[in-house]
């Protein structure tokens, strides 16, 4: 029988328990609401489950339901008791009812993640709820139809249970800040895309301290970036005042948007009073480059649980002088990760600028070989990398060709807040416990802690690991990273690898390979 007819019949068992329990007055919309709650549930995640219980789940929740003052959330994070709530769980609840919006369900299930709980099921139909003058549900339409109501979004999880009151508690508070900045988002996204219109606008008309070709490439980059492909979090604008040691980096007030209105939240850490920063850092933001592409500090709280991304253009009064910077974090959308870089602005010249430098022909085998490794390259780092960085490193991958050996490759932040390190080793050897270790490392060696990971397995003999090391400005370590390269093949080296080494000093490189071959299999891990 058919998973839909299952469900249609367990539905009705359901459903009995409505006339029997619920009051005359009631009965049609409490139906309403069991049917809509549990429409787009798989049977699978409820088949094992008593009709009973099903019923007294969404009973509970259409209780909480019933009144709620638009705007705010309600949130109950608890763990249901039959005496108390009509029916029993294995797992903590969580029940939000909150007005219908973007990223709610992401933005939640990853505040679950960082407090350390599993989801095991979540159940979020979109109602059209109508609500009188004291937010007292009157009626429930349909959220395809046009009916009476506002979509209100009806939120049920299940989650790793959890006894101490505190950490429910914590939970609440945890979903209570990201529902906050879930609605700063959303609330404010149409003023993020009219101020980067203006600032297009701006280096358009504008006459400005930079070459014709780089106002143009950023011009069209903003322009794509509008396209939607930024999902938009915040803006915040930044005025520098002063000159040399005494020159100032600070929020203007009123020119916030987003999660950044929130004047706690740190883009860059210790870059609201330059004072505190390096002198190279401060040389830098006097540079006059138009745009900056980069990660923030802080991690994103709505959408997906990684570092922002963060794109600023610098002001400059009538003298070509800096005077301050613009700008919008959010997150890259998935289109500027899965296409290809010849075909986003920016990166299209500068991939192509790096394969001429290099010297190679766009036929020839390194020219070919070259072209891919950009294409696979970190999409971050091609963002964010300098032409010279990019083209040292990509020929450095490049001349590894198919060696089976670990290379390392470092990117230093211009801020100093992170450096960026490439590890490519033997695809044979990776695993969880080689990353790990790898990754402490690195973290080690520039005095640092481990901000994310990413793990490559192309078609090649070489794996590549993407470490985001959190380091401190001013306080970076000089790193000798031959000697740093060489710590992490030694970390890779397997009992094979040393076996290898024995054999052939002490039978010579071809008897040792044969006896290689024999044994390397022949002992157990013990």
């Amino acid at each position: 029988m058919k998973s839909e007819t299952l469900k249609q019949q367990l539905m009705d068992q359901v459903l009995r328990f409505v006339s029997g329990r619920i009051e005359r007055a009631r009965v049609a919309q409490v139906e309403a609401f069991v049917r809509q709650f549990y429409a787009n549930v798989p049977f699978a995640d409820i088949a094992q489950e008593p009709p009973e219980d099903l019923f007294c789940a969404a009973l509970s929740l259409w209780q909480f339901t019933l009144k709620r003052k638009p705007g705010t959330p309600k949130i109950r994070v608890f763990n249901p008791h039959q005496d108390d709530h009509g029916w029993r769980s294995s797992h903590t609840i969580i029940e939000i009812v909150n007005d219908d919006m973007a990223f709610l369900v992401d933005s939640v299930t990853a505040e679950l993640a960082r407090q350390n709980l599993d989801v095991h099921l979540v159940v979020h139909p979109i109602m059209r709820i109508s609500r009188d003058k004291s937010g007292q549900m009157t009626d429930i339409g349909k959220a395809q139809t046009q009916s009476a109501g506002l979509p209100e979004s009806i939120m049920q999880i299940r989650a790793t249970q959890v006894a101490q009151p505190e950490k429910l508690e914590q939970i609440t508070q945890g979903i209570q800040s990201v529902l906050a900045d879930v609605r700063s988002a959303v609330a404010d996204w149409k003023e993020m895309r009219a101020r980067l219109r203006e600032t297009i606008e701006e280096i358009d008309r504008k006459k400005l301290p930079v070459e014709e070709p780089e106002r143009g490439e950023v011009s069209r980059f903003l322009k794509w970036i509008e396209d939607d492909h930024f999902t938009f979090l915040g803006c915040r604008e930044y005025a520098m005042t002063g000159k040399g040691e005494k020159a100032l980096y600070q929020i203007v007030d009123g020119r916030s948007l987003g999660v950044l209105k929130n004047f706690d939240l740190r883009i860059f850490g210790g870059m609201r009073n330059q004072q505190s920063m390096p002198t190279q850092v401060r040389s830098y933001l006097r540079q006059h480059k138009l745009l900056l592409i980069t990660k923030a500090n802080t991690r994103a709280t709505v959408h997906r649980d990684v570092p922002m991304d963060v794109f600023g253009i610098k002001t400059f009064d009538a003298k070509g002088n800096v005077t301050g910077e613009r700008l919008f974090a959010g997150l890259f959308t998935s289109a500027a990760y899965s296409r290809s870089p010849w075909e986003i602005p920016l990166l299209d010249r500068k991939v192509e600028t790096i394969i001429k430098r290099a010297g190679f022909s766009p036929n020839s085998h390194d020219g070919k070989a070259l072209a891919h490794i950009l294409e696979t390259y970190p999409r971050d780092e091609l963002f964010q990398a300098s032409e010279d960085e990019l083209l040292e490193t990509a020929v450095g991958i490049l001349n590894l060709q198919e060696r089976q050996r670990v290379a390392l490759f470092v990117r230093h932040d211009p801020y100093e807040r992170f450096v960026t390190a490439l590890v490519f080793l033997p695809k044979d050897t990776m695993n969880t416990e080689l990353r790990l270790q790898m990754q402490d490392v690195v973290a080690k060696a520039f005095d640092g802690t481990l901000s994310a990971y990413y793990v490559h397995l192309g078609d090649g003999a070489l794996a590549r690991l993407q470490f985001i090391i959190a380091t401190n400005p001013g306080a970076v370590p000089t790193v000798d990273l031959k000697n740093l390269e060489a710590k992490l093949a030694e970390v890779a080296r397997s009992w094979a690898d040393r076996l290898r080494d024995a054999l052939v000093e002490a039978k010579g490189e071809a008897a040792g390979s044969d006896l290689l071959r024999r044994y390397r299999d022949a002992f157990p891990a013990g």
